[in-house]
């Protein structure tokens, strides 16, 4: 496998993040000595959970957010935009099935699974209902979480996340077929290689886990039917440059029940749902945009009010 046709395929990777530290200094938010304290975990270890170990860690206080990673990554990849979180919520990172400090065990790699492991997660940590937020396969992952426990999940927030694998642009597809352990010799020099095995409970398993990803990417989903069946409040955050269609994310959105008519003069048939585009951003770093906390938080609050023209003219 050449090194070209190598990164042509990690670049199509459902779930592949960009490392933060191969992030240009300008797209870090700046971080301040007390932001840098809030990285440190309040709480952090193992549950057991259906045959695995999951690794989590609890920062900050306040309404409880679940913060969930993309693939090939861990809760660490978060770390430039944790500490505006964790100032106003606790924030619960978990490390999703074979990514981080959780090893990948021996049970089957899937999006159900693990949705269903978030919800006995939280139930595990004392959480009744929880927030939220998931950034590409944690967002697929966030998705079945609250299509099959809806009861655990208050709010939605999914980054750069399909609802059906014909979302991605035509030609990443069959390079998302190739992943696989023959890709883990050429892959010693990543960044995610080496943040892989910094932290794995067993950094042999490295190639296992690209095996596991190219065997989950190879087949077909389609959670269109699930989509309309979300009753809690959803917001879908995409860059811009993505690699979803942007015909996509807008029929996500429509699935939801928004950007089907006009929202009215007095915001009367306005959609509990939101869609956020990020200019100048893509897949790979939508998750480390310094707008991503003021664009989600409002809605991670509750917040809908604005001001009205007439407001405005009458102050």
């Amino acid at each position: 496998m050449s090194k070209t046709l190598l990164l042509a395929i990690l670049a199509s990777v459902v779930a592949l993040i960009a490392a933060p530290d191969a992030q240009s200094e300008e797209s870090k938010p700046a971080m301040t000595t007390e932001a840098k304290a809030l990285l440190k975990p309040e709480k952090s270890g193992l549950l057991p959970i259906d045959g695995l170990n999951y690794y989590f860690a609890i920062y900050g206080k306040g309404e409880p957010l679940l913060l969930l990673h993309g693939g090939l990554g861990s809760t660490d990849m978060f770390a430039p935009i944790l500490p505006k979180f964790a100032e106003h919520r606790t924030v619960i990172a978990v490390d999703l099935q074979g990514h981080g400090r959780t090893a990948l065990g021996e049970r089957a790699f899937g999006l159900e699974a693990m949705g269903n492991d978030m919800a006995a997660i939280v139930k595990a940590l004392g959480y009744d209902k929880v927030d939220v937020m998931g950034y590409s396969l944690g967002g697929g992952v966030a998705l079945r979480m609250a299509v099959q426990h809806p009861e655990a999940v208050r709010r939605l927030v999914m980054m750069s996340t399909g609802y059906a694998a014909d979302g991605f642009y035509d030609e990443m597809r069959p390079q998302q077929a190739q992943v696989s352990a023959a890709a883990a010799p050429f892959m010693k020099d990543t960044p995610m290689y080496k943040s892989y095995v910094a932290v794995a409970p067993k950094p042999e398993d490295f190639p296992k886990l690209l095996d596991a990803l190219g065997n989950f990417m190879r087949n077909d989903y389609d959670f269109s039917a699930d989509v309309p069946k979300l009753k809690m409040p959803v917001m879908l955050v995409y860059g811009d440059s993505d690699m979803y269609k942007p015909e996509h994310e807008i029929k996500f959105f429509q699935l939801l029940g928004g950007g089907l008519k006009d929202a009215g003069w007095m915001r009367e048939n306005l959609s509990q749902n939101r869609l956020a585009i990020l200019p100048n951003r893509t897949h790979y770093d939508v998750f480390l945009a310094p707008e991503l906390a003021a664009t989600t938080l409002p809605f991670l609050d509750g917040q809908t009010k604005v001001k009205t023209w007439d407001e405005m003219v009458n102050e």
